[in-house]
């Protein structure tokens, strides 16, 4: 994985500014607002409009549930982006595109992280010089493929109708096709937003800086500043819609073979449920839906969801995000048909 660098380094960390301040002021005090929000309104049901206390409470959970993985997967960009030697990953990943994003795409085996970790892990990895195609991969397959959503899928559905292996399988296949698509892109860096285009030229152009905590502490600085209110917004969104779109209305077509996978597409692209937690509540519905739309479903969501769509904005085009969700709905879509037929 060869590298260009110029002659002259990147400049020492800077103070942080007051911008940076005011923009992580507010996602601590939104944080801090969702937790106490998310306590509170467990006793103020009955003074707050139905719909509006379900609203709020369904967007603090996401929120809480989504940020110790973004936390995490932030450190862990950090560390593959600072104390990663190039010659490690050069010998561990192939240099053949489709191999090397099929390798991609099994790191989340080693690397736990829920679908949210993953968008600062995948912008790393960007950083690092790995192609659009190569990030995409993995961004996709990750979640699904991360030891702990196996484990709780296992634990949900076991080897019951193929559950676990069709969405091991399944999101591995769609995430490459992804992958292999954006790969035939002529121009893969016009699928970026110009700012993140030209971070990651620039970290590409420029001699490495030196590894020290100080740096390490500002990028985390900066992912966070990117990431949160990405996420807040994600998940007021995803609590507005799951409160104006009915259950009920989803779950009373489940039984029909087409519109019951369709249906459950659209309740994973709205929940925005944590991958690594999002098995037990399909088996909640395991009554109701057919094995392929419980397939469909544990395979759209962790790849993209409305929060996920969001956060994603902050690295690609809108029009890129539309092509990438329209591949993998129509992939979602045939994997839950295929399981019907099979089982």
């Amino acid at each position: 994985m060869p590298e260009t660098r110029s002659r002259q380094p990147l400049p020492a960390p800077a103070v942080i500014g007051a911008g940076a301040r005011r923009a992580l002021v507010v996602a601590a005090s939104l944080v801090a607002i969702a937790v106490v929000v998310r306590w509170v309104t467990i006793d103020v049901d009955a003074s707050l409009p139905s719909a509006l206390s379900d609203g709020i409470t369904l967007a603090a959970s996401v929120v809480i549930e989504s940020l110790p993985f973004v936390f995490l997967g932030i450190s862990i960009s950090i560390a593959v982006q600072l104390w990663v030697p190039s010659r490690v990953l050069d010998a561990v990943i192939p240099r053949s595109g489709v191999l090397r994003r099929a390798v991609l795409s099994l790191l989340g085996v080693v690397l736990p992280v829920c679908e949210c970790g993953n968008v600062p892990l995948a912008r790393g990895l960007m950083m690092r010089g790995f192609s659009v195609a190569d990030s995409v991969t993995f961004l996709l397959a990750a979640p699904i493929l991360n030891p702990v959503t196996l484990i709780t899928t296992y634990q949900a559905f076991g080897w019951n109708d193929g559950i676990l292996v069709s969405r091991m399988v399944g999101g591995f296949v769609i995430a490459n096709l992804v992958g292999w698509l954006v790969s035939l892109h002529p121009e893969p860096e016009r699928l970026l937003t110009p700012q993140w285009a030209a971070v990651c030229a620039s970290a590409s152009s420029s001699q490495r800086p030196p590894a020290t905590l100080q740096r390490a502490a500002v990028m985390f600085r900066d992912e966070v500043s990117a990431m949160l209110p990405a996420l807040f917004l994600g998940a007021g969104v995803a609590g507005v819609i799951q409160v104006a779109v009915s259950r009920d209305t989803l779950t009373g077509i489940g039984g029909h073979p087409v519109l019951g996978i369709l249906a459950l597409m659209m309740l994973a692209f709205v929940i925005a449920i944590c991958s690594n937690v999002d098995a037990f509540f399909a088996l909640s519905l395991a009554s109701t839906f057919s094995p392929g739309a419980l397939v469909a479903f544990l395979v759209l969501g962790p790849m993209i969801d409305v929060k996920m769509m969001v956060m994603l904005s902050t690295t690609f085009r809108l029009r890129a995000l539309a092509g990438i969700t329209l591949v993998i709905a129509l992939g979602a879509l045939t994997l839950g048909l295929g399981v019907n037929l099979l089982v």
